[in-house]
């Protein structure tokens, strides 16, 4: 029997609603024809985006949007993306050396913030640090960003957006240890520190700058790159997040997998716990107050492609079974139990590519078993924390020993969500549900994602394959919850008021 106890006597804080962000770059099929359509499609759309696709991701309440690269920022130049889109030039991207496709601009700046209007997520925009000067991000934050009066910011009045779009993230550079400059840590502070200064004086207080940390778990980065930042505290523009890029590698293929890749899997998605702790401890060494937020850009299952339906022609894209859902639901649980260091997390990526929440194509169009575990645990976004003991069985095996149940918990508006992820690919786990300065029982909505088949995936062919079901039912203290094999549980409970 497993027990996940909530102890109501003291939290870390809010669960920020960041670290439900979304992450969309210019990479095989994600924009063209994914999310972007184009407004003389016969699909349905809205101002060019896939209708279907954006009032589906509004239903999720999505916080934040990264855009447009990734990788493909270090070659991108902003004002290819403006004007009228019949005018835009035709560039060779970052990536058609892998696929050998252009990249035409119809999505720019004004399309973005178009897309994050009717979806309602903040506008995240990653900057070119490689290939670019400082001056050139900082025309792209005055366009972007100030009132009518400059030369910029009428141009983009006359683009169509007179009122400033009033981003706030920034990312200054994107991976510079690898195809971000084969930059040294010590390289990349100083480069962040002479983009950010030349930037920081146009939109003061309001721009949070987030720069570039390490991939993986490569602590001797974010060690180098922190010490180097700090050693410059008379001149330096604070930095309000450093990002970490962590993928999950390919573990066997995305829908055939065995027992055996299964655990590998899980294993490989467990680590992001020590991901996320090691580069804490030593940011704490150069920031003990904790004024640098974490921010891991990117992070997701990356599986060998060509299993999503285009059949290789969009790069990276695959398809996301039970596995990648039930990897999604103990990501966001470690980074709830992490939300007083972690403020900041978008999956990569949204369509057609890494652990999508969708997948598109002509008239075609699915929501992945992924999506449906960011709708089950949107509510707790901004909720208070509440810390969970989990007692559970270990897999051994190979490797780390692997708890084999997740859990974490949340209050807001009177209401506790509960989110479980069940990492056990044989059997249901039966868990009792107790509280510590509080009681769990009350009247509770409880929504089960799982499968027979833990393969098992949403296709243009069967679209409801893996579907959540949710019931309603009143927990009394004491009452036993089953996980199925491979499963992700929610509970939103209206805890029962004493006398």
């Amino acid at each position: 029997m497993d027990q996940v106890t909530l102890d109501f006597t003291h939290s870390k804080g809010n669960i920020s609603r960041y670290l439900y962000g979304h992450f969309a770059e210019h990479i095989g099929g994600v924009f063209y024809d994914g999310l972007w359509v184009g407004q003389a499609s016969p699909i349905a759309n809205i101002l060019g985006f896939r209708q279907s696709l954006a009032e589906s991701f509004r239903k999720l309440n999505p916080p934040v949007l990264r855009w447009p690269g990734g990788c493909y920022a270090e070659t991108y130049d902003w004002r290819d993306g403006i004007g009228p889109r019949h005018e835009r030039p035709t560039r060779v991207n970052w990536w058609y050396s892998h696929d050998k496709r252009l990249e035409s601009n119809q999505v720019g700046t004004h399309e973005f913030m178009d897309f994050c209007r009717i979806t309602g997520a903040e506008p995240y925009i990653a900057a070119n640090m490689t290939s670019v000067t400082p001056l050139h991000i900082r025309n792209w934050i005055e366009y972007c960003n100030f009132g009518i009066g400059t030369t910029l910011s009428d141009e983009r009045a006359r683009n169509g957006s007179p009122e400033p779009f009033n981003v706030r993230f920034w990312g200054i550079g994107n991976e510079n240890w690898g195809g971000g400059g084969q930059m040294t840590a010590e390289d990349c502070a100083k480069a962040y520190l002479r983009y950010s200064t030349v930037c920081d004086s146009l939109d003061k207080g309001n721009i949070k700058f987030i720069m570039c940390g390490a991939n993986g778990h490569d602590v001797a980065w974010t060690r180098r790159l922190l010490q180097e930042y700090a050693s410059r505290k008379g001149n330096e523009v604070r930095a309000w997040g450093m990002s970490v890029h962590y993928y999950c590698g390919t573990a066997g293929s995305p829908t055939a997998f065995t027992r055996d890749e299964w655990y590998k899997q899980m294993r490989q998605a467990y680590y992001m716990r020590r991901v996320l702790d090691d580069h804490r401890a030593a940011m704490d060494e150069f920031d003990p107050e904790r004024g640098i937020k974490l921010v891991v850009d990117e992070w997701g299952c990356w599986h060998k492609d060509g299993s999503g339906p285009s059949r290789g022609y969009n790069l990276y894209e695959q398809q996301s079974s039970m596995r990648d859902a039930v990897v999604a639901a103990l990501t966001l649980n470690l980074f709830n139990d992490r939300c007083d260091f972690v403020e900041m997390a978008n999956v990569a990526q949204l369509c057609n590519n890494l652990h999508s929440l969708y997948l598109a194509g002509g008239e075609h169009f699915v929501e992945t078993p992924n999506y449906h575990v960011f709708s089950m645990f949107k509510t707790h976004q901004d909720a208070r924390h509440i810390p969970v003991v989990v007692s559970t069985d270990v897999f051994e095996g190979e490797g780390q020993p692997l708890p084999l149940l997740s859990a974490s918990a949340s209050l807001k508006n009177g209401k506790i969500t509960i989110t479980i992820a069940n990492l056990d690919m044989d059997a249901a786990r039966m868990i009792r549900l107790a509280g510590i300065g509080g009681g769990v029982s009350g009247q509770a909505e409880v929504t089960v994602l799982a499968h027979d088949d833990p393969r098992a995936h949403n296709s243009f062919e069967n679209p409801e394959m893996v579907m959540p079901i949710t019931v309603s039912r009143i927990l009394a203290e004491g009452d036993i919850l089953e996980a199925p094999p491979a499963s992700v549980v929610s509970i939103v409970l209206c805890p029962q008021q004493n006398g």
